[in-house]
């Protein structure tokens, strides 16, 4: 049975009295230990006080520098870039909406400007480091890529940086339509691969599979475009892409 030492207990024996200033002469050693170290500090301290407050005050001026000008700097500059897009967002969703030559005229006022207002191009110019110009990155790119100017859309698209759901997806799928248009349809394949596999979403990633499997089977990769074909059936069977699968997925299959 385990004994229970009761507090003030003395030592009874030598073995237990030897125990005991060894157990003494290491807690002393610990605190002695902690009393250098915090001595240590201390010094250290007191002989770098000048420069430590030197480091603080520098550390707090740039924060308070940031802040400001986050606050009074960036903030105004974003408001100013966003409404000063609105009219090039106005004349993009028009060219959208129309076709033929009013469509690319519109097109080429969202990209350049008109009425007195900015184009996409001058608010990437003039406004380099906001959110608008990136977004104006996607539209510019957009509107080069459906006024068949090609390389110009592939540059602006690749300069257009998101995390979101769907732009991200849809821009690099618009660098793979560049490409495909340009008569390129590996570079294409390998775009509508990344596009279709940065989200798994409901509308770009069906879409995206679908024109990797298309492209798949022009390059004669017949294995590849089944995986992809496979992946809208298992996985999007309630996409509008869905219904073309058995149209494709047989043409695949007897490529392999």
């Amino acid at each position: 049975m385990a004994t229970y030492k009761k507090k003030g207990h003395k030592p009874s024996n030598k073995e237990e009295q030897a125990k005991k200033v060894e157990d003494e002469s290491t807690t002393a050693e610990v605190f002695n230990t902690l009393d250098e170290g915090a001595n240590k500090t201390e010094a250290f301290v007191a002989e770098n006080q000048k420069y430590i407050y030197v480091i603080v005050g520098l550390a707090a001026v740039v924060i308070l520098g940031y802040l400001g000008w986050q606050r009074f700097v960036q903030e105004p500059k974003e408001l100013e870039a966003a409404n000063e897009m609105f009219q090039s967002q106005q004349y993009f969703d028009a060219a959208l909406a129309g076709s033929g030559a009013q469509s690319d005229s519109l097109y080429n006022m969202a990209l350049n400007g008109g009425e007195g207002k900015y184009g996409f191009l001058d608010i990437i110019d003039e406004y380099s480091s906001t959110n608008a110009a990136n977004l104006a990155n996607y539209y510019a790119g957009f509107a080069y890529l459906n006024s068949n100017r090609y390389q110009e859309a592939i540059e602006y698209l690749e300069d257009f940086k998101s995390d979101d759901e769907i732009l991200a997806p849809l821009a690099k799928g618009g660098i793979g339509d560049a490409f495909m248009q340009l008569d390129q349809p590996e570079e294409a394949l390998s775009y509508y691969d990344e596009a279709a596999s940065m989200r798994s979403n409901g509308f770009t990633a069906p879409r995206f599979l679908l024109k990797a499997a298309l492209t798949a089977i022009e390059l004669g990769k017949g294995e590849q475009a089944v995986k992809y074909l496979n992946r809208i059936k298992d996985e999007f069977s309630d996409a509008p892409e869905a219904s073309q699968v058995p149209a494709y997925l047989g043409r695949a299959q007897a490529m392999k």
